[in-house]
């Protein structure tokens, strides 16, 4: 069955206007959500394999920080341009491409993509993926990643950073 994970990247720093949207860092507060985070997703079950992100430079701290975090295991990852995008459509163009054989990917990206694409493909409604947090979906059948189609997936998880703080 394929399962999904999905990423939103860490908050970032919008202290040097001077940066394209692109080359923006994380801020400390995004720094220590990583950190946070790491353990909570791979306890939900994220098993950090087919990991693609995001080439900016937010998405690419967020996995690296994450890595840096779960230090008995070693995460890989390919960067991918399709990824920085804001539009759920580029997401599903993108997914109905990956190869059968693989079963579950862990995408590391961007809103109002992610969020709009986890409501569509899970028929649920999360009004936001907030900054660093993190989404699994489910299939509902066994199907192949062209066919992926609304309604086809069950939310599973969804685990923000400030439910892990409590606040």
């Amino acid at each position: 069955m394929k399962k999904i994970h999905l990423i939103r990247h860490a908050k970032s720093s919008w202290k040097d206007a001077s940066l394209a949207d692109i080359d923006r860092p994380l801020n400390k507060r995004g720094i220590k959500a990583c950190d946070l985070m790491a353990r909570a997703i791979l306890d939900a079950g994220c098993n950090f394999k087919h990991v693609y992100c995001s080439t900016a430079v937010r998405a690419q701290s967020t996995i690296t920080l994450i890595d840096h975090s779960l230090s008995d295991i070693k995460v890989s990852w390919q960067l991918t341009d399709e990824l920085y995008t804001f539009d759920s459509k580029q997401l599903y163009k993108w997914f109905r491409l990956l190869d059968d054989s693989i079963q579950e990917v862990v995408i590391i990206g961007h809103n109002p993509a992610l969020t709009d694409f986890c409501n569509k493909l899970s028929n649920s409604y999360i009004e936001n993926i907030p900054t660093c947090g993190y989404v699994q979906l489910n299939a509902k059948a066994h199907s192949a990643w062209k066919d992926l189609s609304a309604g086809s997936f069950n939310l599973a998880e969804f685990i923000t950073p400030k439910a892990l703080a409590g606040e």
